[in-house]
């Protein structure tokens, strides 16, 4: 067996390289089924995998809503300069410091949201973008679901100007700790939770 440090390193390359390829594939349909067969590949054979061994044994592939090219939209981030540091809350109680640094604006479903957009004051920085819709604890995870997450190589893009964010929920998924608790992952705080159903992106199911 390999060292797991170079399974991670693995696992992160293989999540750089899928991500670049949806940032290539302009939002299409294709691109997005592609991704996921791809994810639920990682999820039954890597090493790295966050389901444990009994789920890993019984995955039959992660559930999600159906395609929905409404769904992707490009948002300018709002900057705030100066934004407050904040510690956002873990599945496991453990702190997390990110930089608020602005908002973004999507309309979903006609309906125009807010959602703050942070910074990882850590792990050499980056984007992080969580989010819980009117679906959670239902038909989507309680603790929220992730949109960018740029450490962890989820990077939907820019527009071509460089002017706004690429907010696809169709790529919206699970942190971690959704399929196994041992799993430590930071929950959508609550000036990111919308009473928006946003039926697309990863679904639950009876393992998480």
């Amino acid at each position: 067996m390999s060292h797991p440090r170079l399974e991670l390193m693995d696992w992160k390359r293989r999540v750089l390289a899928q991500y670049a390829r949806v940032r290539d594939g302009g939002g299409s349909a294709r691109t997005c089924a592609e991704f996921r067969g791809a994810r639920d590949a990682m999820f039954r054979l890597h090493p790295q995998s966050p389901l444990g061994a009994e789920a890993r044994a019984a995955f039959d592939g992660v559930p999600w809503f159906a395609h929905r090219p409404d769904l992707r939209v490009e948002a300018e981030l709002e900057p705030e300069p100066g934004g407050p540091e904040l510690v956002i809350p873990t599945s496991t109680g453990e702190p997390t410091r990110f930089t608020r640094i602005g908002r973004v604006r999507p309309a979903l479903g006609g309906q125009e949201v807010s959602l703050a957009v942070y910074w990882l004051e850590g792990y050499g920085g980056g984007l992080f973008l969580p989010f819980r819709d009117a679906l959670a604890g239902g038909e989507t995870y309680g603790g929220g679901r992730y949109l960018l997450d740029t450490v962890k190589g989820a990077d939907l893009g820019m527009s071509d100007d460089g002017a706004r964010l690429v907010l696809d929920f169709n790529y919206a998924y699970n942190p971690s700790c959704a399929y196994d608790p041992r799993w430590s992952c930071p929950l959508a705080p609550p000036e990111n939770r919308i009473e928006v159903a946003v039926e697309a992106g990863e679904r639950m199911r009876a393992w998480y």
